[in-house]
């Protein structure tokens, strides 16, 4: 098994021999990875949706913002996570690298889709696991490529282009890359 200290935070970059159609060309924030498994977040998947208009807390949501809803990943779409670039004093939320917050805070996610001017944000529904040594097989596979996770590169590269941008950050040519050729 990789050292969750080296491997932790970064960004995965799905490769093309990577064979799940809920990862392909996705960027993945890899949060957690230990010997029980390992946790990330998609974060290159907006839906059309305004988060405001989707989450449902009690009491509801007042005069949202047009924050759009983000997509995590296959398990559990029901459960959301907020990805910040800034927290507030008594904000229940870890910092995963400097910059880059989450939290699942209900309260932190109702001042995010109220406030007229949220920091950077995301508000991400589901989550991407791997279960004991499936990250580790699928990295010695080359199914994802590692990269540094910068918290600017994140919040203002736009969506469609993060993960051509995030390859070539790391100076491969997308085009280049083939099925069952991934970059060792």
């Amino acid at each position: 098994m990789a050292d969750e200290t080296t491997i932790t935070p970064s960004l995965l970059l799905s490769m093309p021999q990577l064979d799940d159609p809920n990862f392909g060309r996705t960027v993945v924030l890899l949060c957690e990875f230990a010997a029980e498994g390992a946790f990330g977040l998609i974060i290159n998947r907006p839906t059309e949706f305004a988060a405001a208009s989707v989450v449902q807390l009690a009491p509801p949501v007042v005069a949202g913002n047009d924050l759009p809803l983000w997509i995590g990943g296959p398990v559990e779409p029901e459960r959301g996570w907020i990805l910040l670039s800034e927290t507030k004093e008594g904000d229940e939320a870890r910092e995963i690298a400097p910059g880059l917050f989450l939290s699942a805070s209900p309260h932190v996610l109702r001042r995010v889709l109220e406030s007229s001017m949220p920091p950077s944000a995301r508000v991400i529904a589901g989550y991407a696991g791997w279960g004991p040594g499936q990250l580790d097989q699928e990295l010695a596979e080359s199914s994802w490529l590692m990269a540094d996770v910068d918290a600017d590169f994140v919040f203002n590269t736009p969506a469609a282009g993060l993960w051509e941008a995030a390859i070539r950050r790391l100076g491969v040519d997308p085009s280049q890359l083939q099925q069952g050729h991934g970059v060792h």
